[in-house]
């Protein structure tokens, strides 16, 4: 790739979820409008290249990626510190589990079809507006100079260092993917979060079961806590959950995996340039009281690609109402000055809360009298001293994220 080589309309960076999905959503354009020419550039193999990962959503059945799901289920299952179970059917939702290599495949199939679309490796160094539009530099597998330059640039990489924040809290997991000899797991309901863990200090901390079968099943361990673990930390956490709460005496883990989420306040630029947009987490899609992305990455891109049909500026949409983020930093201070007990706070919204309106809060599609109304069956007290408090705080750089 030579200096001065033009590569039309878009240019992607990432090919993370947000990255993945904007490209698709490009080059599924209905029949009568021209693609648009889209590079995604992604790292080389290496260490650069992140893992593959598992995303999960909830959407109504029928969704446009249920083919290369790996799980579905219609029955969810919280449980609380105290073992006492809240088990629902949120009417007309499926909670999905998709893995990052089946997307990225379904994804390659649809754009190559596509002939103006093409992926690069390269590990990027600056994304910034140039005359006519945007430029990407950096460098490829075998250390050669690439610039490539377009009309406009999707950038996807996480922020380093992330912005200002008034809280800055870390979902940090690791999961194993287990099969036991014997049948172990229900199939048809998920573990949203099982709170019989030790919980820390600040945040809290719960266990995931994801059945892909009677033997098999995702296995994680979660905080929302200041600082992530060190390896030995995880593994002791994930063989209490496995063998103490779980009573799994034997089994295999076939693979894992690892990650950090920032839960935050922080407000997160849409556009870095005139020409230069910030997607997916980089972009502010992660909702910062959960952790979740997938489903606003998607409502993001969508709006991306329609904006480009209809001939407008693809200036990503806002990822969150302000209701939601006005109510997403109370809970995260509450749960940082240690004013609500987390595992309590999550197992009462689901016991009180109809679990189809819940997940619709969680993902900020609920009408103002409905969040009001999820509002009173919180600590009422502890929020609103929250929210007195919250003005008066500064934002500040989070501190940086290290291994404890």
């Amino acid at each position: 790739m030579r200096d001065g080589d033009i590569h039309g309309d878009i240019v992607i960076v990432g090919a993370g979820a947000a990255g993945l999905s904007l490209a698709y959503r490009l080059c599924a354009q209905p029949w009568n409008v021209p693609s648009p020419q889209v590079t995604l550039v992604d790292a080389p193999p290496g260490p650069l290249r992140p893992p593959e990962r598992t995303w999960c959503y909830w959407e109504p059945p029928g969704g446009e990626f249920d083919e290369v799901l790996t799980a579905s289920w219609e029955r969810l299952r919280v449980r609380g510190p105290g073992g006492e179970t809240v088990e629902g059917r949120p009417a007309g939702l499926r909670y999905k589990m998709l893995r990052s290599g089946d997307f990225e495949a379904f994804v390659a199939r649809r754009t190559g079809r596509c002939p103006g679309f093409r992926r690069v490796a390269a590990a990027v160094h600056t994304v910034t507006d140039a005359p006519g539009g945007a430029e990407v530099r950096g460098t490829g597998p075998a250390g050669e100079p690439v610039v490539l330059r377009a009309r406009w640039a999707f950038d996807s990489r996480p922020p380093r260092p992330l912005p200002p924040a008034r809280t800055t809290l870390l979902q940090h997991f690791r999961g194993w993917f287990i099969r036991t000899p014997l049948p172990r797991f229900d199939p048809a309901v998920a573990d949203l979060m099982d709170f019989r863990t030790p919980q820390p200090p600040r945040g809290l901390s719960f266990g995931y079961v994801l059945p892909s079968g009677p033997c098999e099943a995702l296995v994680e361990y979660t905080e929302f806590s200041p600082a992530v673990l060190g390896d030995t930390g995880y593994d002791r956490a994930l063989t209490h959950y496995a063998r103490q709460v779980l009573g799994l005496d034997r089994f295999e883990v076939t693979a894992v995996e690892q990650g950090v989420i920032p839960m935050t306040d922080a407000r997160f630029p849409r556009r870095t340039g005139a020409a230069v947009f910030r997607i997916g987490t980089a972009g502010g899609a992660t909702r910062p009281s959960t952790g979740y992305t997938f489903a606003t990455v998607q409502r993001q891109s969508r709006a991306v690609a329609e904006a480009w049909r209809r001939g407008r500026a693809p200036v990503p949409p806002r990822p969150h109402r302000p209701r939601a983020r006005a109510m997403d930093a109370v809970l995260l201070r509450a749960l940082a000055a240690g004013r609500v007990d987390g595992a309590a706070f999550f197992t009462g919204l689901f016991r009180q809360v109809p679990m189809e309106r819940l997940l619709r809060f969680l993902d900020g599609r609920t009408r103002a009298a409905e969040d009001f109304a999820i509002g009173l069956r919180t600590p009422v007290p502890a929020i609103l001293r929250t929210v007195a408090e919250l003005p008066w705080l500064r934002r500040h750089p989070p501190a940086p994220v290290e291994a404890v």
